[in-house]
């Protein structure tokens, strides 16, 4: 089956990406950039989830995003792609879902069950990411007994929460970077294929993200090589769907990485 590349837009002043930033008078083209550079999905975010980010509000969330979500639903974008939100705020997903998004991107693994009302009511899928801790602490020496097994337990119990909640389409993401040290990312990454047993799509984004750094020293800019290295890697351990911040550069590598094998 043929890897799915989900491209990342923020709509945000504050996400450690710079170049991934873009405002309401850009977005447009961007989205119409990545559709052209291949991209399956594209996933919406204007909260930044980075360690030591600021919480905000619901509505100041949907006052961020909400022309964005316009010039989507007029233009129709979501016939060429599959549009998800990357929030866990209820009010934000609810707007976006009537836009024509598919896919509710939630960072806290269902955490309030307003989300998986909401997911409900309109059919989505629902990504479930695990992260220990949240985006203010979780990188404060987070520790694991074993962190596959941990994750592995995580997923059983929001997947069953899911479940009862009638939501029955998922897609399972081990959070890379979110409140996880190199080990445990590495630890991860190696041993992704056991999520498969779940039978859902698994979706990994290390994009960019500072296991690169770890590894090999280098500013942001500069994580493209590692970065590559890395979801080529998770494609080959199971992962269906890549979450990454350069679409082309990851449709070619990955569709060479698929001929290849």
């Amino acid at each position: 089956m043929k890897t799915k590349i989900m491209g990342i837009l923020n709509i945000t002043d504050d996400s450690f990406f710079e170049e991934s930033r873009t405002n309401i008078s850009e977005a447009r083209e961007r989205i119409e950039n990545m559709l052209r550079d291949g991209a399956d999905m594209i996933d919406i975010g204007a909260l930044s989830s980075r360690p030591g980010s600021k919480m905000i509000s619901d509505e100041e969330e949907l006052n961020r995003v909400r022309d964005v979500l316009d010039i989507i639903k007029k233009n129709r974008f979501y016939e060429k792609a599959i549009f998800s939100l990357d929030s866990y705020s209820p009010l934000t997903i609810d707007y976006a879902l009537n836009c024509g998004f598919k896919i509710v991107n939630d960072i806290t693994g269902l955490s309030d069950d307003n989300v998986c009302v909401v997911a409900k009511k309109h059919k989505a899928t629902v990504c479930i990411m695990h992260m220990k801790g949240t985006p203010q602490d979780m990188q404060e020496d987070p520790t694991y007994e074993d962190v596959v097994r941990e994750v592995d337990e995580f997923f059983t119990q929001r997947v069953e929460k899911a479940k009862i909640f009638g939501i029955e389409d998922i897609i399972l993401d081990v959070g890379i970077g979110f409140g996880k040290n190199l080990k445990h990312n590495i630890a991860l990454i190696k041993n992704h294929a056991c999520f498969s047993h779940f039978g859902y799509p698994l979706l990994v984004g290390a994009s960019r993200k500072s296991m690169i750094d770890k590894i090999s020293p280098s500013a942001v800019k500069d994580r493209l090589g590692g970065t590559l290295a890395i979801h080529i890697e998770a494609v080959r351990n199971k992962a269906s769907i890549i979450r990454c911040h350069d679409v082309k550069e990851h449709v070619q590598a990955i569709r060479v990485f698929e001929a290849l094998q």
